[in-house]
């Protein structure tokens, strides 16, 4: 895989937890203010879909279900998980050129 392609997979991975890190905040504001919610099941899915990084980063920043259902166990759990594929994959995307070489 060409270089520019692992980045440009890198740059999505990492666009796509700012808007579940955006999703999770926007929920948080709305709870304050008395707004539209995003439903549970819909911020769940966000973060199980590659969306674990962001979603636990806004947990921790607003304080945001760090105590209500699966929240607490499964965001850390996810952003651990996606963390750990996306270094593997970008590592054996770039130690594989040398090894055949």
């Amino acid at each position: 895989m060409p270089f520019q392609t692992l980045l440009t997979l890198l740059a999505v991975f990492a666009l796509w937890n700012l808007v579940v890190f955006c999703l999770y905040a926007y929920d948080k504001l709305a709870a304050r203010g008395g707004g539209w919610r995003v439903r549970e099941d819909t911020l769940i899915l966000l973060a199980v879909a590659g969306g674990g990084i962001g979603a636990f980063s806004c947990q921790r920043w607003m304080r945001h279900k760090t105590r209500k259902g699966l929240f607490p166990l499964l965001l850390p759990v996810m952003a651990g998980l996606h963390g750990f594929l996306a270094t593997g994959f970008a590592a054996v995307q770039l130690v594989r050129p040398l090894i055949s070489a």
